[in-house]
């Protein structure tokens, strides 16, 4: 009978610890968390671009042919490519240029630096090209990109894609100059810079994951220069 006894107030007890503890974890902590990482694209900077331009006056550390991307409230220095597109936008008529992919610049190390490629687009009526628009897309890795809405209205098209990098600095100083000469496009494009991160999502049941806090982009750059624009301003609109 004793034995009965004792093993009846054992179990109470047990039973008793064990509704305490259960009490206490579901008041202290969830009852099921998942964590996973993954490698998040995290964008950066978004920008309006204002125009095309290369810096007034010579730069330490900066190649003198650098193109300068000028947006609203960053500038983007072509520090690798930029003697290339110069060359397409001083060369050909601006009035036939596209910029056909997005302004969509990857950062791998967060810290400001940039690479991607300008992709354009150069197409008039076929009766207006000549021999020497022919011999400079040719020395210029130009393609044939002609579409069938190019065709109907007897047009051609040719397509370049030029690797660049650089870096973010500053808006420029003559920013509310260069908006004043060029009219604002209805439908502004921009450019942007992106990484990727690792983001860690923790779940727990019942509740919303918690992600980590984007970093914003760092600016090494501290210094703010005049840019005179090139013969183009934003060209046009992406297709």
């Amino acid at each position: 009978m004793k034995t009965i006894i004792k093993t009846a107030i054992i179990t109470s007890a047990i039973a008793t610890l064990t509704g305490c503890a259960t009490t206490e974890l579901l008041n202290n902590s969830p009852s099921q968390t998942t964590t996973r990482t993954t490698n998040q694209k995290t964008t950066l900077i978004n920008d309006d671009v204002v125009a095309f331009g290369k810096p007034a006056t010579p730069i330490a550390g900066i190649p003198s042919n650098s193109v300068v991307i000028v947006g609203e409230k960053h500038s983007y220095v072509l520090t690798q490519g930029g003697d290339e597109v110069a060359q397409l936008f001083t060369n050909l008529d601006s009035n036939y240029i596209k910029v056909t992919k997005p302004l969509d610049f990857f950062s791998k190390n967060n810290d400001g630096h940039f690479s991607g490629t300008l992709a354009l687009s150069y197409a008039k009526l076929k009766s207006s090209f000549h021999s020497n628009d022919y011999d400079f897309v040719l020395r210029n890795k130009g393609t044939e990109c002609t579409t069938d809405s190019d065709t109907r209205m007897n047009a051609q098209r040719f397509c370049f894609e030029v690797p660049v990098s650089g870096g973010v600095y500053p808006a420029v100083n003559n920013l509310a100059l260069i908006q004043s000469k060029f009219r604002p496009l209805s439908k502004p494009y921009q450019v942007s810079i992106y990484t990727y991160q690792s983001q860690t999502t923790t779940t727990t049941q019942g509740g919303n994951g918690a992600n980590a806090v984007a970093k914003l982009v760092a600016l090494p750059f501290a210094l703010a220069f005049d840019v005179v624009t090139l013969p183009v301003q934003v060209l046009a609109s992406i297709d």
